[in-house]
C-alpha cells in the first residue's frame, strides 16, 4: 500500500486493536493477538472492548471463549457480522470505519501540543477518562494531543501508528472538540499526524453526527462496525 493510498476496513480494525492492546498492556492486562481476533481475558478499562475482530467470519464461540464472558463484557465487531444477541449481548452502538490519504504538510491552525507525563492529568480531565495510563506515552508511535488557550482545553485527541501489512497507518481516536469547531479539529489532526508520525494514511471510526466533521475534511467510510455489550 503506497503512502497515497487510503486503507481499508481490515487495516483500520487492526490499527484500533493495536491501540486497545497498548492501553490494556499499559494497565497490566494480558492480551492475545491472532489472525482474526485481538482479546484480553480480563475486563478492559472503561470504554475499551474485551475483544476486537480482525477479519470477517470469526466464529462467535471463538470470540466468547477468549474473554471474560460475564455481565459488562464488550466486543468490537469490526465487520458487523457477528450475532451476539442469543448470548446475552445488545448492540451498544454502530459506527463507520474511516480512512483517508496522508494529511497535508501545512501547519495546523490550533495550538496543539504533545502530552507528556506532566500534562497527562490535564488531557485526562479534558477527555473525561482515566483509561490511559502514563505507560502509554512510552510508545514511540503514540501521541496524545492537547490544544489549549488561556481559557483551557480546546480539543483533545490521540494518534497511534501501526502497520497494515508492511505499511504504516496512523489511527486518529479519542477526538473531542471541546471549544473548537469539529471540522477545524479534524482538519488539523490530519496535519499534526503527518508532522508527528510521518506521511502515512489515516484511519479511525466515528458514529452518528460525529461522522460529519471528518467526512468534510477527506475521511471516507470504508465499512461498518458494531460494539456489543453484555
Amino acid at each position: 500500500m503506497p503512502d497515497t493510498a487510503a486503507p481499508d476496513a481490515p487495516a483500520a480494525a487492526a490499527n484500533n486493536a493495536a491501540w486497545c492492546d497498548l492501553v490494556c498492556r499499559a494497565a497490566r492486562l494480558p492480551t492475545t493477538s491472532g489472525a482474526g481476533l485481538w482479546s484480553t481475558p480480563r475486563r478492559s478499562p472503561d470504554a475499551y472492548p474485551d475483544a476486537v475482530t480482525l477479519a470477517r467470519g470469526v466464529p462467535v464461540a471463538e470470540v466468547l471463549a477468549a474473554i471474560d464472558d460475564s455481565a459488562g463484557a464488550s466486543v468490537k465487531d469490526s465487520f458487523a457480522d457477528l450475532d451476539l444477541a442469543p448470548h446475552g449481548y445488545a448492540v451498544l452502538f454502530e459506527a463507520q470505519w474511516l480512512s483517508r490519504a496522508p494529511g497535508p504538510t501545512s501547519a495546523p491552525d490550533l495550538p496543539w501540543r504533545t502530552v507528556d507525563a506532566s500534562t497527562l492529568p490535564q488531557w485526562l480531565a479534558a477527555h473525561g477518562s482515566a483509561a490511559i495510563t502514563r505507560a502509554v506515552l512510552d510508545d514511540p508511535g503514540v501521541r496524545l494531543l492537547l490544544a489549549a488557550d488561556g481559557d483551557g482545553p480546546l480539543a483533545v485527541a490521540a494518534l497511534n501508528r501501526s502497520r497494515a501489512g508492511a505499511d504504516p497507518v496512523v489511527g486518529v481516536s479519542n477526538v473531542q472538540a471541546l471549544r473548537a469547531d469539529p471540522e477545524l479539529v479534524w482538519r488539523d489532526l490530519a496535519r499534526v499526524a503527518r508532522r508527528e508520525l510521518g506521511p502515512h494514511p489515516l484511519v479511525g471510526y466515528e458514529s452518528g453526527a460525529d461522522l460529519v466533521a471528518p467526512r468534510a475534511v477527506g475521511f471516507e467510510p470504508v465499512g461498518g462496525l458494531r460494539v456489543w455489550l453484555r
